[in-house]
């Protein structure tokens, strides 16, 4: 009986050559103190120029806050101004419509005192009155509700008293404005210049 053949374990292979070995990553360097304190620098500044801005915004918005609630106090009783303007507009008619003989009554003088008091109450209030008759005419001040012939632009006369209440207008002053002269009134004026020229000749050569 044969024996059989015994079998041959495979050569273990040789070992393989060990492969190179990577060089491991470099760490990164860390920055330098003056670069970590320069950035720290940049971003406080950062910090502070928001901080600032933000300052400065606040401090606006108070501003416009404060402006807007001192408007609203000033400007709080202007209804009730404009409601006693045509009270007042009354008043005065009535003391001008009277004989300046009733002058030394006492209830005259009362209702003269009652017109002083309120004159003062409203000035005490921020109302003062629109210059009117002998000023230029203003658009913004006055309304014009007739021209008549006059120095051209012009108040000549006041129909109804205007009020302001401190830079407001709370009711122009309704005026007469001039328009100019008429052109037999400018015709006149020349045929006078014009006489008074002729005499002053005549003198000289009388004179002469």
């Amino acid at each position: 009986m044969s024996e059989n053949p015994r079998k041959k374990e495979p050569a273990e292979p040789p070992e393989a050559e060990a492969a190179p070995s990577e060089p491991a990553p470099a760490e990164p360097v860390e920055a330098s103190i003056e670069e970590q304190l320069a950035a720290a620098k940049e971003e406080a500044r950062k910090y502070l120029g928001n901080w600032q801005r933000a300052e400065a915004d606040f401090q606006n918005y108070k501003r416009r806050v404060e402006q807007e609630r001192d408007e609203n106090r000033r400007f709080a009783s202007a209804a009730l101004v404009i409601n006693i303007l045509p009270i007042l507009d009354d008043l005065e008619r009535a003391l001008g419509s009277l004989d300046a003989r009733l002058a030394g009554l006492t209830w005259f003088e009362g209702v003269a005192l009652i017109h002083r008091k309120l004159m003062l109450l409203l000035e005490n209030a921020g109302v003062t009155i629109i210059e009117a008759e002998g000023q230029q005419f203003d658009p913004g001040v006055h309304e014009s509700v007739m021209q008549a012939e006059g120095e051209e632009g012009k108040v000549l006369a006041e129909v109804q008293r205007g009020y302001k209440l401190y830079d407001r207008v709370l009711r122009p002053a309704m005026v007469v404005v001039g328009k100019g002269k008429g052109k037999e009134e400018e015709k006149k004026e020349e045929e006078g210049s014009g006489k008074k020229e002729e005499e002053g000749k005549n003198k000289e050569d009388q004179q002469s």
